[in-house]
């Protein structure tokens, strides 16, 4: 039967299940990815199962995002990080080597690679073919020991791109233009692949921007043909031998389909605080801006970067305005040093920032409350910047560079200048921040510096036959992972410490909630539709678990966060707008049955409040079930391995 290339390479690494929407799949994995916020946390889960060495082809631990280093937490972290790394077997990419999803579309992303990564970005290898999907740090930590990796078999959809984009139109307008379309719960269990004559005028990187930004539709992953345009790229990183065809089969199927004509996109740029908010730039033409950031989690590749740079060369940084550059890799500084855009930077007054996550996850460069601030990153949630009361933007670097320029925000069409013509430079290869780990005999040896702030997570209490407790919170739509486990300086360099990271959940909605969790003993949130949106982080799971937090109520949920609940423990409950509507803070809730319920497989789970009993939906697979029952992924893992010695 023919296939679309997204079954191509679930298919030659599928151990169970049928490639149908919907189903229960499990798969081999060839690739892992770690960074620094997220992979304390899944090596010392990865501890807890007792295997002495990482059980696939490669894994990388990169250090990208708690780069400042306020005090001795982060830095004693990342000597944590790269201890585990050579006494398991993980390469270490030291800190200033670059952001984690961008250096492995360099240096290891190839055609029918299985990639998953504790970072939700890892989508971007799909620039390459890869089938790359973000995941918990408890995942990360099960697909190392080597076990196939469950997931939901996505809805695939065809995205034909027809003709190309048009002067001053980008990739980044692409992927705007889908969120427009869709929003960003739009893609929920689906993958998608890109087809048609417009992916051929589509390069690499811009096509890294697109599948970067996937995930902010809530989609599994976005995958694009290992064709010429791959070849060319994976040339230019002296890795031709990683090219393999990866080409759809004429007659395969997909389960939708959608059309996008390039040549009828202009700039767009998404409004304050959610990246669907998406209008064409033209609406908001004029508005002062206070701060434009280039590159960091998108759009910092040379090509992304030579496009502002040749902007701001014809007059300079706007003296109304801050203007950053964050760099994808060293790679990519070490080329922009070396043609000159580094130079024209400097010269027209931009702040040149390392290779790191940086501002995008609010490190650093948080803007001014209330004052606009245009981004090239991929995400604009409330308080995301570092600032609570910020005003993000999201737009491409032609946008960004145009609004740099003139201090307002700018439609690069009107600039009265031609973008330049790139020709793309071979790049300056240097792995020498990439450390390869020893031996098996001398990683036995290693010694492993435990700093004071890396703190086990906390384990998973049993499930009993039923959960009672108060409401402890009602949220709306679209809250993200940013809310239970915030971004910027001070709490990100928290997240190797549970109690102390659970501190400052969901404070920017309610700054009540932990203290209503420890005094009411924890019990259960309510929320509305696509809760958990954002970020791979199981900390947004494991803070609430620390406060006590036993379910969840919601009308629906991201993919991701509902498997870091499952994982440890917490269960997700649907609710529809009628139990939504009547929930309050401090209202008594019981799940009479819940363990009888999820044991038998029953699709509803009983909730009881005000003395009425209403529907709650579940919707979990087998193997979901058999971890809720086990109190968590790593208690069910091992029970299942202790049992199978007796």
């Amino acid at each position: 039967m023919p296939d679309n290339i997204v079954q191509k390479v679930l298919r030659e690494h599928l151990i169970s299940g049928e490639l149908r929407a919907g189903e229960p799949i499990s798969y081999r994995i060839d690739q892992v990815l770690l960074q620094d916020a997220t992979g304390t946390m899944a090596w010392m889960e990865f501890e807890q199962l007792e295997v002495d060495r990482v059980q696939v082809p490669l894994v990388v631990q990169y250090v990208d995002h708690n780069m400042i280093q306020l005090d001795y937490k982060n830095p004693e972290d990342h000597f944590f990080l790269q201890g585990m790394a050579a006494k398991f077997g993980a390469m270490f990419s030291r800190p200033g080597n670059g952001i984690c999803h961008y250096v492995h579309l360099e240096r290891f992303a190839k055609p029918y690679a299985t990639l998953v990564g504790a970072d939700s970005h890892t989508t971007t290898a799909g620039a390459l073919g890869s089938f790359a999907l973000g995941i918990g740090g408890m995942d990360a930590a099960v697909a190392m020991a080597g076990f196939p990796f469950e997931l939901q078999s996505p809805a695939v959809v065809r995205v034909v791109l027809e003709n190309e984009l048009a002067p001053w139109v980008s990739a980044k307008d692409v992927i705007l233009e889908m969120l427009r379309r869709l929003t960003v719960k739009g893609g929920i269990n689906k993958a998608y692949a890109f087809d048609g004559p417009g992916v051929a005028t589509l390069n690499a990187t811009e096509r890294a921007t697109i599948c970067n930004m996937i995930l902010e539709l809530g989609a599994t992953a976005g995958m694009f043909p290992g064709d010429d345009e791959c070849r060319t790229f994976l040339d230019y990183q002296d890795r031709p031998g990683d090219f393999r065809e990866l080409l759809p089969d004429p007659g395969c199927t997909y389960d939708e389909e959608m059309v996008i004509d390039l040549a009828k996109l202009e700039p767009l740029i998404a409004l304050p605080s959610n990246p669907d908010k998406v209008v064409p730039v033209t609406k908001v033409a004029g508005t002062k801006v206070a701060q434009v950031c280039v590159g960091s989690s998108v759009n910092s590749s040379y090509e992304d970067l030579a496009i502002p740079a040749f902007i701001v060369r014809h007059g300079g940084v706007h003296p109304d305005l801050d203007m950053t550059v964050s760099p994808g890799s060293r790679q990519v500084l070490r080329t922009v040093a070396k043609t000159g855009l580094l130079e024209d930077y400097i010269v027209s007054g931009a702040r040149l920032l390392e290779p790191a996550c940086g501002p995008c996850v609010g490190m650093g460069q948080a803007p001014p409350e209330n004052q606009p601030s245009v981004r090239t990153m991929n995400r604009n949630f409330p308080g995301r910047s570092g600032t609570f009361n910020d005003k993000v933007y999201l737009a491409s670097p032609a946008v960004a560079g145009a609004t740099a320029l003139k201090g307002v925000i700018t439609d690069p069409r009107d600039l009265g200048f031609d973008p330049p013509r790139l020709e793309i430079p071979k790049p300056v290869i240097d792995d020498y921040m990439l450390i390869q780990p020893p031996p098996r005999e001398q990683a036995a040896k290693v010694q492993v510096l435990r700093g004071r702030n890396i703190q086990p997570p906390p384990i998973p209490p049993d499930l009993p036959e039923s959960l009672s407790g108060k409401v402890l919170i009602v949220l709306g739509d679209n809250i993200s992972t940013g809310s239970m486990s915030p971004d910027g300086v001070l709490v990100m360099q928290e997240r190797s410490n549970i109690p102390a990271i659970a501190e400052y959940c969901f404070r920017k909605e309610d700054p009540q909630f932990v203290s209503r969790a420890k005094a009411w003993g924890g019990a259960f949130i309510v929320a509305g539709d696509n809760y958990g949106q954002g970020s791979s982080r199981e900390h947004a799971a494991l803070a609430p678990l620390q406060l006590g937090v036993r379910a969840v109520f919601a009308k629906a949920f991201h993919r991701i966060h509902r498997r870091n609940l499952i994982n440890n423990g917490i269960v997700p409950v649907l609710i529809d707008d009628a139990i939504h509507g009547k929930a309050a803070i401090g209202q008594d809730w019981a799940l009479p049955r819940v363990r009888q319920e999820i044991a038998e497989g029953s699709p509803v789970i009983t909730i009881r409040m005000d003395g009425e009993e209403y529907p709650g939906r579940a919707v979990f697979t087998d193997h979901e079930r058999q971890i809720l029952l086990s109190g968590g992924l790593l208690r069910y893992l091992k029970s299942n391995r202790d049992a199978s010695k007796r």
